[in-house]
């Protein structure tokens, strides 16, 4: 298959046989909690430390960063809604060697993810049970979260609609009371002005070694968004799902991120021990004198977590499919029962069960290797949207510009502009000694990777072409 004469629908073949189970509220909702993770409820407090309250700029950076990769990501996929989203987009762009990378790349990191989610929630549950094995939640929850994906995909809708709701309510909640507190009005509190922002050395205490560190930090806490455009395949009106998800997105990223950055240091002194050891949400409560506030951000970070473990299950096995679909995986991966691609669940719970035993059995080399090479997989994925949303928005303005239901905005500028900020944040992470070895892991995976689909094409296209009218 040429990069030039793929055909819009690559991955066909698989989603005509998934069923559209998710409702328009369920998508609704997967886009509105998506955005928040159990990144930003605790891997914030670092990203705070380093930065002081320019956290805010640091956010708002790579926030912007986001919502034009997601612009991109909105525009192909309301084109062409597939369960392989960014990969089928990348091999109709670049060709199947890209579509190969992106997509078991992003595979990887979704089963790693889910093991490191499987144990920050087992953590939480053996402190509210001393003594209870921490592998036995670990099972518990796999086994879970692979019977809701091997059910109808409803039922992970379902699942991810109320996790998301109880995301949503509990930040909405939060920056109620910190508005309420920043403003003086709330019982027991006065307002704190700027001493927070402008003292303990000024807006950017650490210079800009310190802004680098927090908008490193802020990068990654924006991962879980791809997977809204995955789940649109399967939902009743893809086009119009994928569309108002990404036109909301903008304010979605400003309220609950950065809103939830500047409500923070503006309360609590950034130099505070709490922020980092127990998580900026649960400092700022406990500053605010709110009772049980530890516990209360314990539970939505349990919630969080289950949900990105859901998520992330749901996320792996549908892009394994599409992979199969275009014949770039093991066939049995793609095999679909009940409209639900059974053995793809199985195998991607199984391998992010592995990665929880490899913590236990080797947690100071394969595990901490594992780590690394998932470090910069979703910038890679985000390089392989904007070089195919650079090449198809040509291609569809010239042969179906009806499709073009969602626009990148200023294109190309605003393409370029994301591509130049994609390769700021890899030299950056070059330069930064503790995120060095994760995107020279990354990069390894990558390479490996793009080698061994480059090899895959080469060898369809030395094979005899299929008869004409018929497509693979």
């Amino acid at each position: 298959m040429s990069r030039t004469t793929a055909p819009a629908p690559v991955d066909q073949p698989a989603d005509a046989t998934l069923t559209h189970g998710l409702k328009q509220r369920h998508l609704s909702m997967i886009a509105l909690g998506g955005v928040i993770g159990a990144g930003l409820f605790v891997g914030s407090g670092a990203g705070i430390a380093a930065a002081g309250p320019s956290i805010v700029v640091a956010y708002a950076l790579s926030g912007l960063l986001v919502m034009l990769v997601m612009r991109m990501l909105g525009e192909m996929s309301a084109a062409n809604p597939a369960s392989g989203s960014f990969s089928v987009h990348a091999e109709r762009a670049i060709g199947p060697w890209a579509g190969f990378t992106a997509g078991w790349a992003f595979w990887f990191l979704l089963c790693v993810a889910v093991g490191l989610e499987a144990i920050g929630a087992a953590g939480i549950m053996t402190g509210w049970f001393p003594g209870t094995p921490e592998w036995a939640w670990v099972a518990l929850f796999m086994l879970v979260f692979c019977g809701t994906n091997l059910a109808a995909v409803k039922n992970f809708g379902e699942f991810e609609f109320w996790f998301a709701a109880l995301k949503v309510g509990a930040i909405v909640l939060f920056l109620g009371i910190g508005v309420l507190a920043i403003a003086g009005v709330l019982p027991g509190t006065e307002a704190p002005g700027t001493a927070n922002l402008t003292g303990d050395g000024g807006f950017m205490p650490n210079g800009t070694e310190g802004l680098i560190v927090g908008l490193l930090a802020s990068v990654f806490a924006y991962g879980g968004l791809e997977t809204v455009t995955i789940a649109a395949a399967e939902s009743e009106h893809p086009v119009q799902g994928v569309a108002k998800a990404v036109r909301t997105a903008m304010w979605r990223i400003a309220v609950f991120y950065i809103g939830s950055m500047a409500v923070i240091v503006t309360l609590v002194p950034w130099h505070e021990k709490a922020v980092a050891e127990k998580g900026p949400y649960v400092a700022t409560l406990d500053h605010l004198g709110i009772d049980g506030a530890g516990q209360i951000m314990n539970v939505v970070v349990l919630i969080a977590l289950l949900s990105a473990m859901n998520a992330n299950i749901y996320g792996a096995s549908r892009m394994a499919c599409s992979l199969v679909a275009r014949r770039q995986g093991p066939t049995a991966l793609g095999r679909i029962s009940g409209g639900v691609p059974r053995t793809a669940v199985l195998v991607s719970s199984v391998f992010g069960f592995l990665c929880v035993l490899l913590s236990y059995w080797r947690p100071d080399d394969i595990f901490m290797w594992l780590l690394n090479t998932i470090g910069a997989i979703i910038l890679v994925v985000w390089f392989f949207i904007a070089v195919s949303q650079l090449v198809l928005r040509r291609r569809t303005e010239r042969e179906a510009p009806e499709k073009l239901v969602v626009k990148m905005w200023l294109f190309p500028g605003l393409t370029l502009l994301a591509l130049a900020g994609m390769a700021t944040v890899f030299a950056l992470m070059l330069r930064e000694e503790e995120t060095r070895m994760q995107l020279l892991g990354t990069g390894v995976l990558t390479l490996v990777l793009a080698l061994v689909g480059f090899v895959l094409q080469k060898k369809r296209e030395s094979r005899p072409a299929a008869p004409a009218g018929i497509e693979h």
